[in-house]
């Protein structure tokens, strides 16, 4: 799709309004997220493809490579379009063994998006999404202190909120607007139900991390489950735009960060945003939670 093609529908994220179809960096470092890309230059490429869709919201992390999902957007898209929405996270670290390990002292929080201000080359990141570890020792209500405070210092142009609880949802909604919620939430995966909900009725942005399922994994509950085969057979699409359009369809609020380090895939992903399911596809794949 060229740009102006992509769905007129958007949504307001941190006061700007953005489709509803982005694009997630987490697939272009090397595998396991890590290290660098096995193709550099397609991987610049598909960011460039990505915003010549028309996409204007793209999602990263200094901890993807670490740093190289961060340098690569840099590269391929610096300086940036007005109109384009980066979404950074932290709370969390790489280590040489590949590890995840959390970084969630208020003063490793500032340091993440100080990390991301400078690889970006930006004197504020859009967003950034606190990634809240389930085992952190540190208060959650300490967490959001210190990302409102480098909002308010202009740092970030907006607090959002990852990896959370509904009650934490409700502390952080306590203490200051929340400018979107990235949880893992997908076809066959609905655990997230309540707190889904909950940003659906305050109008909150919600991002389901692995909409497609994860990658990481051989098995893929979501593009292998029979309903979604059978559907996309019967409308003449792919599983993935079944299995997104489903997501688009659950409410208005929802936005997509599909990723791919495929140029085929980015334009499956793109035209899913155009899929129409109908009644019958709607009810059988309501039906799909596992």
């Amino acid at each position: 799709m060229k740009d102006g093609a992509m769905p007129s529908d958007t949504v307001l994220l941190a006061g700007r309004p953005i489709h509803r179809m982005g694009f997630g960096a987490m697939q272009l470092p090397g595998p396991g997220v890590f290290g660098p890309p096995a193709d550099r230059p397609q991987a610049l490429s598909i960011l460039r493809q990505a915003v010549e869709a028309g996409v204007d919201h793209i999602d990263t992390a200094q901890f993807y490579g670490p740093d190289v999902a961060n340098d690569l957007i840099h590269e391929a898209l610096f300086p940036y379009p007005d109109r384009l929405v980066l979404v950074s996270k932290v709370g969390a670290i790489r280590d040489e063994q590949r590890q995840w390990l959390p970084a969630q002292r208020p003063e490793e929080l500032r340091a993440g998006v100080e990390a991301n201000l400078a690889s970006l080359e930006l004197d504020q990141v859009p967003v950034v999404n606190l990634r809240r570890h389930p085992d952190s020792d540190v208060p959650f209500a300490e967490q959001i202190d210190a990302m409102t405070a480098m909002r308010d210092e202009g740092l970030i142009g907006g607090v959002g909120l990852s990896n959370v609880t509904l009650d934490d949802y409700h502390t952080a909604r306590a203490q200051t607007d929340v400018a979107c919620v990235q949880n893992a939430y997908n076809l066959t995966d609905r655990s997230d139900q309540p707190l889904f909900d909950a940003c659906r009725a305050d109008k909150v942005p919600y991002v389901p991390f692995f909409p497609l399922g994860s990658a990481i994994f051989a098995d893929n509950p979501v593009l292998d489950a029979p309903v979604v085969e059978d559907t996309a057979h019967r409308l003449g699409a792919t599983q993935a735009q079944v299995a997104l359009a489903w997501l688009l369809a659950q409410a208005p609020m929802v936005l997509l960060i599909p990723g791919t380090s495929s140029a085929t895939h980015l334009d499956e992903n793109l035209a899913a945003a155009e899929l129409v399911l109908d009644e019958a596809a709607i009810e059988a794949l309501d039906q799909a939670a596992v």
